[in-house]
């Protein structure tokens, strides 16, 4: 089995505005479900998961309710899309990787511990059915696959923040994305293991995996599947949408 969990509890304090930034809406459709949408139409994922705050779940219920189309004469829906592969919801944690965790935990009552579990950011709308191919491709016989970046930019390092004490090889460094994939048991085990203290500190979804000793295959990602963070990152978005589909 592979379950996508999308990770949409943030509160995009650094972008501002009334609502967290995966909810406001663009072409006519809030961030979240352009993402959604991918997964539920792809054929490798066999569950959503979303993990959200109690207030914006009815909403999404409602979001993924009107993409399944009208209903028919006897009341049914059109589960065209896939959309009939979500599940449920869990709720977010004080920090990122604790909603994972509090995902992975309701995840394990319906899945194995060989079973895969990808994890997306709803704020990160671009992700291709391309991609998320070749993360669950790479991931067979392995314990989890990370798409990344190479780093363009000169990279320095300083120890206080004022001078650099010296200069990173950028060749050995790359830059994270999602999706991730992961082996479910070995990955909530690597998180369970950083409770109560170090999973505060953890930054991006792959390190407990790391810190684990877990087997992670590194794949090229993409530059267009960005992360919505600022207003310039959503207008670039807006800009897309409007190039697309003219709305």
């Amino acid at each position: 089995m592979k379950i996508a969990l999308i990770l949409s509890g943030g509160t995009g304090t650094r972008l501002g505005g009334p609502i967290p930034k995966q909810y406001i809406k663009v072409g006519g459709k809030p961030v979240l479900l352009y993402s959604l949408a991918t997964l539920a139409a792809h054929p490798a994922i066999d569950v959503l998961w979303i993990v959200a705050a109690y207030e914006w779940q009815g909403a999404i219920v409602d979001w993924i309710h009107d993409a399944m189309g009208a209903e028919d004469g006897n009341g049914e829906r059109d589960f065209a899309g896939g959309w009939q592969k979500f599940r449920g919801f869990s709720l977010p944690g004080i920090n990122r990787q604790l909603s994972i965790l509090n995902g992975l935990e309701e995840i394990r009552k319906f899945a194995s511990g060989d079973d895969y579990v990808l994890v997306h950011d709803g704020a990160r709308p671009m992700v291709s059915a391309s991609l998320v191919t070749e993360v669950f491709n790479a991931a067979e016989g392995h314990d989890g696959t990370i798409p990344v970046l190479p780093v363009k930019d000169t990279l320095y390092f300083s120890g206080e923040g004022k001078q650099i004490t010296s200069l990173l090889d950028r060749s050995s460094i790359y830059a994270g994305q999602a999706p991730e994939v992961f082996r479910l048991g070995k990955y909530y085990e690597a998180n369970r293991r950083l409770l109560p203290e170090e999973i505060m500190k953890i930054n991006g979804s792959t390190e407990p995996a790391v810190m684990a000793g877990m087997d992670m295959v590194m794949i090229p990602g993409e530059e267009g599947n960005f992360k919505i963070t600022t207003e310039a990152d959503l207008e670039k978005f807006q800009e897309i949408v409007v190039r697309r589909y003219g709305t």
